[in-house]
């Protein structure tokens, strides 16, 4: 399958549960053939759980979900082992991050330790549990949610976690036409809180994944927009206003992403206009401010709307 024909009917089906949030779904698709990762950021009620429960529906894969909670413990996650009576020897008991699709809901809600057990499967694809490394199904994405506003009982993820995320998305309230159609649809009795219900078909499959991720690393990259890319990067370390920049991984992660766009968009090369559209959500949560320059009013995106205009692209 075409990674352009993919993006296509991955928007048409996604749309049967999702009305508006193009952003966000846009990205979720680009995340799922770079092989990434995804943070949703919303206040409560604009779809940030029915995003991941739709995507996993139409990917026919397996799907996992985890309600992150202060009491949540690492063994939650990855699994344990348990004794079996039977045999009487212990067996390992996989933990719902065995599966393709994991939903970690209001991911800010958990400790660090908590957190922290979703580092390696995140960035390794495998876990070690029991003294054994045992890998994660394939095609394997984490998309994790949190609630902008409600810092009571919350746990900010620590730079480290947040830098295994391809992107951070913001999920804002749709447009009073989007409210609109959402209205319409409940009252003629079409159920949007369940993909099932909202009609979304599983069309995909492993094998139609894989064929589109070959097909976005088989995209060109010219040597200059590589470089490009790293001017962004060492722009963001070097501004007044961070303290911490841009990472490696960040990168890494905003090349791979560049050429899932292309290939969506149906091309076998990068564009400066694709890296510079996904500089935000690939940047944006790996910065740190300095105090000064947020009670300025400064936030990362506008700090990356400055780099942007600041480091001339490739002609």
């Amino acid at each position: 399958m075409k990674a352009a024909d993919f993006y296509a009917r991955f928007r048409t089906e996604v749309a049967k549960a999702i009305v508006g949030q193009d952003d966000a779904v846009r990205l979720c698709g680009l995340a799922l053939i770079a092989q990434g990762h995804v943070l949703l950021e919303g206040v409560p009620g604009v779809g940030k759980t029915l995003l991941a429960k739709t995507i996993a529906r139409l990917l026919s894969l397996q799907y996992g979900r985890v309600q992150f909670t202060p009491d949540l413990m690492p063994a939650d996650i990855v699994g344990t082992s348990v004794f079996d009576l039977q045999s009487r020897s212990f067996r390992v008991r996989q933990g719902p991050v065995f599966t393709n699709i994991l939903l970690a809901d209001e991911i800010n809600r958990a400790p660090a330790k908590v957190q922290a057990a979703l580092l390696e499967a995140m960035e390794e694809h495998g876990v070690s549990l029991e003294g054994q490394q045992l890998p994660l199904p394939e095609p394997f994405m984490v998309l994790a949610t949190q609630n902008p506003i409600e810092y009571e009982g919350t746990y900010p993820l620590p730079e480290a976690q947040q830098d295994r995320f391809l992107f951070k998305a913001f999920m804002n309230y749709p447009t009073p036409e989007q409210e609109l159609e959402m209205l319409r649809r409940w009252d003629a009795g079409i159920e949007l809180r369940d993909p099932v219900r909202a009609g979304v078909e599983p069309i995909f499959d492993a094998a139609a994944i894989a064929e589109c991720q070959a097909e976005a690393r088989a995209v060109t990259v010219d040597e200059r927009l590589r470089r490009y890319i790293i001017e962004l990067a060492v722009a963001t370390r070097q501004a007044a206003e961070l303290v911490l920049g841009a990472s490696p991984r960040a990168e890494v992660l905003l090349l791979l992403a560049s050429k899932a766009t292309a290939a969506f968009e149906g091309r076998d090369y990068v564009t400066p206009d694709d890296v510079k559209g996904l500089l935000r959500p690939t940047f944006r949560h790996r910065l740190l401010l300095r105090p000064e320059a947020e009670v300025g009013g400064q936030t990362s995106d506008s700090m990356l709307d400055a780099v942007i205009a600041r480091v001339t692209p490739p002609r």
